[in-house]
């Protein structure tokens, strides 16, 4: 689906959607906890979906239910479980190294560009300690043998998720495990979002050492407000739309939370690491481009996302009449304004919702090719939209 937006300010107030990043870890916990429990979410998302679908494969109950899901946690593994990842990364990541951890003959189904994004080192990792790591066809991987508990080392650089999954498995390993970690870690706050949510489940992580024994449900949790998503309509709101976000916890450990510093930042040329931050540099290259323009270092990792996001934002910032360049390490977003144009998302849903905020400051209309990508994380975000006043036709290919 393509959509063509008419320029003009949004306004009124919008509630941010449930953090998808909370989601998935709080219904990992759940599905490997003593007791049934309760997660307040109200919206949903494909990623999200695809984490239940797993954990079903794996054995849990999860029930969608009005305004959340009820886990009733994994008793038995199925044997030779098909886990649909779709193209979330978050769940293959945290989901493959738990199949190790359980000893199940697993084979993962992967869409998109999931197949191209790095497992390395996280595979070498879990071949060490016991795992058989295999790739049956270009969008398969199977995961045979056991792991084992132990010292597990980890180049901290690529992903956080790898960590985030090491950790999950320890926690089901028969003997006290522990991560090391080399390099220079990437994505630190989503590693605390992790460790915060498995405290919640009683499981201490100081110095990355877990203790073996279940998860213990809470009972009742609810999802907080997503920054990543926020951060478009706070983007807005910087631009000189009279938009508020409620629903955000200014204490999350949501590496995003950043936002609320960067945005004022940029009314002078700044400079912004993307270690932390990955996705929030196409809205951040958005604002940047209308304001003084901005340098944006560490950006390796972008080029391994749902696209290669370098490419992509240099791309959505030239379409709109913004002038932007790459090197290996730093993206440059001149301060020039955006005129409008046409935008291909690249099938990245934050490109897609980028290019629909930077529409409210374009002279001209901005048509968005493959909006549908935004259903990955933000499925209600053109409903939202439009009620705070965006004007847009769409049409179906």
């Amino acid at each position: 689906m393509d959509i063509t937006i008419t320029p003009g300010l949004l306004q009124g107030s919008v509630s941010a959607i449930p953090s998808k990043s909370q989601a998935h870890r709080l219904l990992i916990c759940a599905a490997f906890s003593e007791q049934p429990t309760d997660l307040v979410c109200p919206q949903t998302n494909r990623d999200i979906e695809a984490t239940c679908a797993c954990l079903q494969a794996l054995g849990a109950r999860i029930t969608r239910e009005e305004g959340g899901y009820s886990v009733t946690p994994v008793q038995t593994v199925p044997d030779m479980p098909v886990l649909p990842c779709r193209e979330s990364g978050s769940t293959l990541r945290f989901l493959l190294p738990i199949a190790g951890a359980l000893g199940a003959d697993a084979t993962f189904t992967l869409e998109g560009r999931l197949p191209q994004r790095p497992l390395s080192p996280l595979w070498e990792e879990m071949e060490r300690m016991g795992c058989i790591l295999s790739r049956p066809t270009a969008y398969a991987i199977r995961c045979r043998g056991r792991l084992r508990p132990g010292d597990f080392t980890l180049d901290a650089g690529v992903s956080s998720q790898f960590i985030t999954g090491l950790l999950f498995a320890a926690a089901l390993l028969p003997d006290e495990s522990r991560i090391h970690l080399t390099g220079k870690a990437e994505s630190l706050p989503y590693i605390r979002m992790t460790q915060r949510a498995m405290k919640l489940f009683g499981k201490d992580t100081d110095g990355l050492r877990v203790a073996p024994g279940p998860f213990r449900s809470p009972g009742r949790l609810v999802v907080e407000g997503d920054w990543s998503n926020a951060a478009f309509f706070l983007a807005a709101q910087a631009m000189g739309n009279p938009v508020t976000v409620e629903n955000l916890c200014p204490d999350s450990p949501q590496g995003d939370r950043a936002v609320t510093e960067l945005l004022p930042g940029l009314e002078a040329p700044l400079t912004i690491s993307a270690g932390d931050i990955p996705d929030l540099v196409p809205i951040l290259a958005v604002v940047a481009a209308c304001r003084r323009g901005a340098v944006f270092t560490d950006i390796r990792r972008l080029r391994l996302k749902e696209s290669d996001r370098v490419a992509s934002v240099i791309a959505m910032l030239e379409a709109l009449g913004g002038t932007a360049e790459a090197d290996e390490n730093t993206l440059t977003v001149r301060g020039t304004g955006l005129r409008g144009g046409i935008v291909d998302s690249a099938n990245d849903h934050r490109i897609a919702m980028s290019a629909a905020i930077a529409a409210t400051v374009c002279r001209e209309a901005v048509t968005i090719l493959g909006v549908e990508c935004i259903e990955k994380s933000y499925p209600h975000f053109l409903g939202e939209y439009r009620r705070l006043g965006g004007r847009y036709e769409q049409y179906l290919r």
